[in-house]
């Protein structure tokens, strides 16, 4: 049992191998005849450079008949693969560049075509509003309210000159195109005829170049945005802070005007304070000559009376209220004052 699960394994690893070597015979001659269909292609010097292949091979590719049948398995030399996998290789980049030159010039085409379209459309949007604006809103009647036919017929010759002038313009912008292809084509020609003429390495180096000053210049924009986005920010606090400053200066006006107004009142105050204050001197100095003058041991005829005791003592109580009043007064104003200067001081630190 165990031999037979050996023999099995051994049958199952060689063809394994066989498979793989099967595969890589197919792909060798799969290669081998895109090859030979390029060098036919190509004329009698592509066939003459197959006839090795093909001597090689053992077999005969071309003219429209099938290869033999080799009397024994023939393979290809290291330096005969090398060969067929380069120009193999060759065909498949050219392949390879050729699609990427059509799909880049039918994405050019497709592009200019969209711009194309949306410049039609703006104008069509734009032309939808003037001819509302200038004929149906600016050209209607105001006595039967229709549209009038010659402000049709005006808009229609003004537009018809404008389409004029500007075919003139696009047929000079063509002549002065063909003029810098026909300069061009002649530049190349000279170049070719004097061998100064890029080839596929140059061209290959200027995309290389090209690509390297997009990305810088794309760098260059993404700075830009950062800064303006950053520059934006500043602006908006700066106005900002701007509001700020032109709040607290008006606050600071507000309050001066109200610290001045204070200060006249105070002013007003202190004045009728002091006026108030010489009245009650006054009018104490009188009573108390009065009372020195007044004769001692007097009879009951020189004495003043009972109402004039009692005026005078509500004309002193009236005093001393106004007094004690005008004192308030004065308190309030000078807190008041206080005040102002605290806010002042805060306004000007």
């Amino acid at each position: 049992m165990l031999g037979d699960e050996a023999d099995v394994d051994d049958m199952a690893a060689m063809l394994e191998e066989v498979t793989r070597e099967i595969e890589g015979l197919e792909l060798e001659n799969s290669v081998l005849e895109t090859y030979l269909e390029r060098q036919q292609e190509a004329g009698p010097d592509g066939v003459a450079a197959a006839r090795p292949m093909l001597q090689a091979s053992g077999g005969k590719h071309g003219g429209g008949g099938a290869p033999s049948r080799p009397a024994k398995l023939a393979k290809l030399a290291t330096n005969q693969k090398c060969e067929i996998a380069t120009g193999v290789l060759q065909v498949k980049r050219q392949e390879m560049e050729d699609a990427r030159k059509a799909a880049e010039k039918l994405v050019d085409t497709l592009k200019a075509v969209l711009e194309e379209t949306e410049t039609r459309i703006a104008e069509l949007k734009k032309d939808a509003y003037e001819f509302k604006r200038d004929v149906v809103v600016g050209g209607e009647s105001m006595r039967t309210g229709r549209t009038r036919a010659e402000k049709v017929s005006e808009y229609m010759d003004e537009k018809l000159r404008s389409r004029d002038l500007a075919v003139e313009k696009l047929k000079l912008k063509n002549a002065t195109l063909k003029t810098s292809v026909s300069r061009v084509e002649a530049e190349l020609k000279a170049k070719e005829e004097t061998g100064d003429v890029l080839h596929y390495i140059d061209f290959h180096q200027l995309q290389i170049e090209n690509k390297q000053y997009v990305a810088k210049l794309d760098g260059m924009n993404s700075e830009l945005l950062t800064l303006k986005v950053t520059g934006g920010a500043a602006t908006s606090s700066l106005n900002q802070v701007k509001e700020e400053l032109a709040a607290l200066l008006t606050e600071e006006e507000r309050c001066n005007r109200d610290m001045e107004l204070r200060q006249g009142l105070i002013l007003k105050l202190e004045k009728d304070t002091a006026k108030a204050r010489a009245q009650v001197a006054a009018e104490r100095k009188i009573a108390k000559r009065l009372a020195q003058d007044e004769p001692q041991g007097a009879g009951a005829e020189g004495m003043p009376q009972v109402l004039d005791y009692v005026g005078q003592k509500a004309e002193l109580f009236e005093l001393n209220q106004v007094l004690k009043t005008w004192e308030r007064k004065v308190e309030i104003m000078e807190m008041a004052a206080k005040k102002a200067r605290s806010l002042k001081r805060q306004a000007q630190g």
